[in-house]
């Protein structure tokens, strides 16, 4: 499973299904923070969350890792039902009881980057403070 191969349509028309997952959104703060962080930040981020939260074989909090608030990416892990380990079960087939590999850690980054792309769309309209490291 990868990005370049993974059928994101048919995930998407599964996820439509969903009350729950359909009722998640991203506030203007919310997007402005994803600008504020820009791509490859937005990215680590993603990464160090669900290898922290979501990665190891076992998990002694597995269905109350991810708040549902506050941060896109945690709003993202919800409506992409990759907030915990039953979820991606259901929705990726990942069985529970093993370590997440680095490949179904990149999918998943893929999985939630494009919902917040969709949701948060043209980041330019907000101001950036520029890198000066």
């Amino acid at each position: 499973m990868n990005c370049a191969t993974f059928d994101f349509a048919a995930l998407n028309a599964r996820l439509a299904r969903s009350k729950f997952r359909m009722r998640f959104t991203l506030t203007e703060a919310e997007c402005a923070r994803v600008a504020e962080l820009g791509r490859a930040r937005l990215r680590a981020q993603i990464i160090d969350i669900l290898q922290q939260r979501l990665a190891p074989a076992c998990l002694s909090n597995d269905g109350k890792q991810t708040p549902m608030r506050g941060f896109a990416v945690f709003v993202a892990q919800h409506a992409t039902a990759c907030c915990c380990r039953n979820c991606l079960r259901k929705f990726y087939g990942i069985e529970q009881g093993r370590a997440l590999t680095p490949d179904e850690v990149e999918l998943l980054t893929c999985v939630i980057l494009k919902w917040i792309d969709a949701h948060c769309g043209d980041l330019d309209r907000f101001a950036r403070t520029p890198d000066l490291f």
